[in-house]
């Protein structure tokens, strides 16, 4: 995981930022560095990065205002912010703002590796062993993306596939509604998964393999086929 990571480390302060990135290589990942959010910007234009830490406290645009503007613009980076303020109103503006997670100087370096090879799993695009599930009289190809019930084929829209596969590669598991949605709201959501479970329930109305948990998200039940 380390070896393929790129992580971009934002700050106005030249020793830390030279600290970080001179760490971060040290223990196996690709580091480039900016002084401020300008900076950071054009990188992100010209690079694919897997993770940024961002410092908070910065000249002109701070950190907060960079994380959000970067999750308005639909930007879905994991976002690691560093700040010396560590009052529990500042993380919560942190999260708020977008970071993923939030850690107050100063820190120990290993606890910095820790946090960002979590963000990078949390991150990473679910790989199952199986490409084939069933749950109930259907059973779904994931790579393919079709759908057969009683050995009769399906009609899924491109969205739906792609929820199906989100859910299949992790059967009995919660998903959120975040983890879901792409662009569109939880209502859409909500929607979506009310016309999946018309095309694969046997009673949509008191559904059984695909169920929401309340407070939480969905889960399918499925099994490999």
């Amino acid at each position: 995981m380390a070896d393929s990571a790129h992580i971009l480390v934002v700050d106005d302060d030249t020793r830390i930022r030279t600290l970080l990135v001179s760490y971060l290589q040290g223990n196996g990942f690709r580091v480039s560095g900016a002084a401020n959010a300008a900076e950071a910007r054009q990188s992100m234009q010209a690079l694919a990065f897997d993770v940024v830490v961002l410092d908070v406290m910065m000249p002109g645009e701070n950190g907060f205002d960079l994380a959000a503007s970067l999750r308005a613009a639909g930007n879905s980076v994991p976002v690691l912010m560093l700040s010396a303020k560590a009052e529990a109103q500042d993380r919560i503006q942190g999260l708020a703002a977008g970071s993923d997670d939030y850690l107050v100087k100063p820190f120990e370096p290993e606890e910095l590796l820790l946090r960002l090879r979590n963000l990078l799993r949390r991150a990473a695009p679910a790989v199952a062993a199986y490409t084939r599930v069933r749950f109930g009289d259907c059973v779904f190809d994931m790579e393919s993306g079709v759908l057969e019930r009683n050995g009769e084929l399906v009609r899924l829209t491109g969205r739906e596939k792609d929820i199906l596969r989100q859910l299949a590669a992790k059967p009995g598991e919660t998903l959120s509604r975040a983890d879901l949605q792409a662009e569109e709201g939880a209502r859409a959501i909500d929607v979506q998964m009310t016309r999946l479970r018309q095309k694969i329930e046997k009673d949509p109305a008191n559904p059984v393999l695909l169920q929401t948990v309340r407070g939480q998200g969905y889960c399918l039940f499925a099994e490999p086929a």
